[in-house]
């Protein structure tokens, strides 16, 4: 089941960084559309807005996976791999978990009433506010599955294959 889930999130999100490219053509996009032809440049913010809350959403889980964002390391890396395991599990089960269960339970309201209205933006009255609301939503569930992922791999390492070690080559 969890080698499901793992694979399940790494297709989520390769699918998930073809949004970078909808999402530059609607920037670049917004300024001919307005200057020259004078009209859609709003209609394109706003889709534009809600591909940038998509791309987001997932962009921060891809980086957790890949272990490319920003963190600051300190002391860890001088430390053996028998203090810096516990301090990651540590901190993916009293931090990333928790946080992202709260967000979830906290904007349950808000989101759930934004998609049943089916939301529009307040500005423009175009519709597809709920898809920036629902991102918040799929945000904190990527960050949530992918902690109980790496709870499961720090915990049992044979049990899923390292991102680390696939994306080498060494399976």
């Amino acid at each position: 089941m969890i080698e499901f889930v793992d694979g399940a999130v790494a297709r989520l999100l390769a699918a998930a960084r073809w949004l970078a490219l909808p999402l530059a053509l609607l920037l670049f996009l917004q300024w001919p559309l307005r200057e020259l032809f004078h009209a859609g440049s709003r209609q394109a913010n706003d889709l534009g807005q809600c591909v940038f809350a998509l791309y987001v959403a997932l962009a921060i889980t891809d980086a957790t996976r890949r272990g490319s964002h920003l963190a600051p390391r300190p002391l860890a890396p001088h430390w053996a791999q028998r203090w810096r395991t516990p301090l990651r599990v540590a901190g993916i089960a009293l931090g990333l978990l928790p946080w992202s269960l709260f967000v979830l339970a906290s904007s349950r309201a808000q989101v759930w009433q934004s998609v049943l209205q089916l939301e529009s933006f307040p500005d423009t009255s175009n519709p597809g506010y709920f898809v920036v609301k629902l991102a918040l939503w799929l945000l904190a569930g990527a960050v949530a599955v992918q902690a109980v992922l790496d709870l499961a791999r720090l915990l049992n390492p044979a049990r899923l294959p390292n991102p680390e070690r696939l994306r080498r080559g060494e399976g």
